[in-house]
């Protein structure tokens, strides 16, 4: 499957419709931030106040809710304009077909943080898609600006150099 997935016109077809589907909702959850005045502090406070359960009624993951306190809370602010611009940009990676790979990270790991705070919406579907996109391999730059910028970055930026022989050192 991840072969076809990969390789195949139709595995290219169903990528390209995937990361736009995934692009659209990341462009819609970006752009209602962008309307009335966004916080996530009712968002922190709760996943704070009511952390996830083990099976056992045990705090899931309390290395996160420490996360949350002590580098969140404090810097509201900051967190307000990752999630607003990070969402926003994330969509236009994927819509674009910009830096998809970069895009895709970050949408997954966004999904990851959703899900450790509690959060069920969208985020399982997201990180599905998310990981089609990411197992499809060159297939998810084939259709869009990624088809001409990865060579690009390829001659400017040296270790993003796949052609160059894996075991030279080059001292620039």
């Amino acid at each position: 499957m991840i072969q076809w997935l990969k390789n195949s016109k139709s595995g290219l077809i169903l990528v390209t419709l995937v990361r736009l589907f995934a692009a659209v909702e990341w462009l819609i959850a970006g752009l209602s931030k962008f309307t009335g005045s966004f916080t996530a502090k009712p968002f922190v406070m709760h996943a704070i106040n009511h952390p996830v359960k083990d099976d056992f009624g045990n705090e899931a993951y309390p290395w996160f809710t420490a996360f949350l306190k002590r580098i969140v809370q404090p810097q509201m602010g900051l967190f307000n304009f990752l999630v607003q611009y990070g969402e926003l940009l994330i969509g236009l990676g994927l819509l674009l077909g910009t830096l998809t790979t970069l895009a895709n990270f970050f949408g997954l790991a966004l999904n990851f943080i959703y899900l450790l705070a509690g959060s069920i919406s969208t985020n399982p579907l997201l990180l599905f898609l998310g990981i089609i996109i990411l197992l499809a391999g060159s297939n998810r730059f084939k259709i869009g600006f990624d088809y001409w910028l990865n060579p690009f970055l390829r001659r400017k930026i040296p270790f993003l150099d796949r052609k160059k022989k894996k075991n030279e050192l080059h001292f620039y």
